[in-house]
């Protein structure tokens, strides 16, 4: 096994970035004097894209606005879609329930007390009915958010695209499906690291031949930096999961340039503004580099890397809930000026519920205020040039290298997983970064200084009992109205192609339209690959 060296910055103190990035008083020529413009900037649209992956970028079209949302049942999160489309947001974004997630369905034993809880429930076919209700898949593009069953709810959105009518080959989205971070970060699998990758795999493949439109696979920092990591172990991990993912979809006979432009990343913006923007350019910088250098992609859109960013949900807090409003603004606009493709503004009330309309349209509405009002998208990548914002870059770019060299030598990401050295890595940052709080050289308002007694209240939405009740009501409904013969068939036939590596989501389709669960289906898919517990990572 490689040597296993930790790259992190230093201490993390006053003058330091969050990740513990020294930073100079000044920055000056000689800070970026080995750096060549051709070779490490180009002009926004032009390889290596550091400057952007579009010419013109918000001066032609601004960024999606992507507000998640999902909560209790089906219906309700519908009704939550219409209420966001109607005040402008331009594309959808479902956040499932814990159930859900773990590819449980809402009747089992332990999925009592979660159902719809931190997301919508979701357990058949006819619950995706409901949650597209009144909206054609045809006129809007929708994300989901959703790892382990991922390919099971992909098959899910494609049986109701069948039934609205609407051309596979017209629906544009992203399904998160990266199941690598989950062993980093989130811990939401089920199937062992390798079988998990050829699910994710299997979706590349059906999708770049059946739905070239969509994005099978959103590349996700977000929860890596949620858990702790750096900007910069954010940064390599993600991007060292993409080329995963490439790579896996290459060794199973794909063209790179056949599905690598509709790979797409989700990153999270968190509070140190330059550093942040630094780390969007060097991930443009770095995946044109590897894409054409690594994996030999013609295709210029193979190059480039569109990124969904989120605002830092661990950076805020219940105490002063006002304050997220100010610490959420800024983190959107370190995205806007790094670049991003699309993007959700938390709400400043999610740490202590789920968002309510009030907090949710605020939310939306600062992205509107910096789209409209702000001026930030006249010019493309108007910090590009900076001595600090130069600098930073280069160094993440190096960093990022450095890990991604060192995951190469353990033999590539399941190893890297298998040996635990990205959760040691992550928990090293985390533990040095309260360090640093609690010694006092990281300040957070209303928390750690500036604490006040006085604190106006703020409305809270709750999700009842009620809701899981009807849910499982729901669900038992569906499931007495079912044709036994062809569920049967279809489960079994996921199981078959499965165990015999036949790509199962022409299988899984034909779950859905048979109205099997997530938790059959997914039970069909363990009968194949196994089961897997954190237990067998070191």
């Amino acid at each position: 096994m490689a040597e296993q060296v930790s790259m992190h910055p230093g201490k993390i103190g006053p003058n330091t970035t969050i990740s513990g990035r020294e930073i100079e008083t000044v920055y000056q020529p000689f800070d970026v004097a080995e750096m060549d413009y051709e070779t490490h900037l180009g002009n926004p649209g032009e390889f290596p894209f550091t400057r952007g992956v579009h010419k013109e970028m918000y001066r032609k079209r601004l960024w999606t606005m992507r507000q998640f949302a999902g909560f209790g049942s089906a219906k309700q999160t519908n009704e939550r879609f219409k209420f966001l489309l109607g005040r402008g947001q331009t594309g959808l974004s479902t956040a499932f329930d814990l159930p859900t997630l773990m590819g449980r369905d809402s009747d089992d034993q332990l999925s009592l007390g979660e159902v719809g809880r931190c997301g919508v429930a979701v357990d058949t076919l006819a619950d995706f009915e409901i949650l597209f209700d009144g909206i054609c898949l045809k006129d809007v593009s929708v994300s989901m958010t959703i790892n382990a069953p991922a390919a099971i709810v992909l098959a899910f959105y494609i049986a109701t695209a069948d039934k609205q009518g609407v051309p596979r080959d017209q629906l544009r989205g992203t399904c998160q499906n990266d199941i690598l971070k989950e062993f980093h970060a989130q811990n939401e699998f089920v199937f062992p690291p390798k079988e998990s990758v050829d699910l994710v795999t299997d979706t590349i493949e059906f999708c770049a031949n059946e739905m070239p439109q969509y994005n099978p696979v959103s590349v996700s920092g977000y929860h890596i930096r949620e858990a702790g990591s750096t900007a910069g172990q954010e940064l390599a991990f993600t991007l060292g999961d993409g080329l995963h993912y490439c790579q896996q979809a290459v060794d199973r006979g794909l063209d790179i340039d056949s599905f690598a432009p509709r790979i797409s990343f989700f990153f999270n913006s968190h509070n140190d503004f330059f550093e942040e923007i630094a780390k969007f350019r060097a991930a443009r910088r770095l995946w044109a580099h590897y894409m054409k250098e690594r994996f030999g992609a013609k295709n210029e859109r193979s190059m480039w890397l569109r990124f969904h960013a989120q605002t830092a949900g661990c950076s805020l807090y219940s105490k002063q809930p006002y304050v997220n409003l100010m610490r959420v603004a800024y983190q959107a606009m370190a995205a806007v000026l790094g670049g991003c493709q699309s993007l959700h503004t938390n709400s400043m009330d999610e740490t202590i519920c789920l968002p309510t309309e009030q907090a949710v349209t605020l939310a939306l509405r600062t992205q509107q205020v910096l789209a409209y009002e702000t001026g930030v998208t006249n010019s493309v990548d108007p910090l590009g040039g900076s001595y600090m914002v130069e600098s930073l870059t280069n160094q993440l770019e190096a960093e990022a290298r450095e890990y991604i060299d060192a995951i190469d030598e353990m033999g590539g990401m399941i190893g890297a997983i298998e040996n635990g050295y990205i959760r040691r890595e992550i928990a090293d940052a985390a533990y040095r970064y309260s360090q640093a709080v609690e010694r006092g050289d990281k300040k957070l308002v209303g928390v750690t200084d500036f604490v006040s007694d006085d604190e106006d209240p703020i409305e809270l939405l709750k999700i009842g009992n009620e809701v899981e009740q009807q849910v499982v009501a729901d669900l038992q409904k569906v499931k007495a109205k079912r044709d036994d013969a062809k569920l049967s068939a279809a489960l079994e036939r996921i199981t078959t192609d499965a165990r015999a590596e036949r790509n199962v989501m022409p299988a899984l389709i034909e779950g859905a339209k048979a109205y099997a669960t997530v938790g059959e289906m997914v039970g069909a898919l363990e009968e194949a690959l196994g089961r897997f517990d954190t237990g067998q990572i070191a």
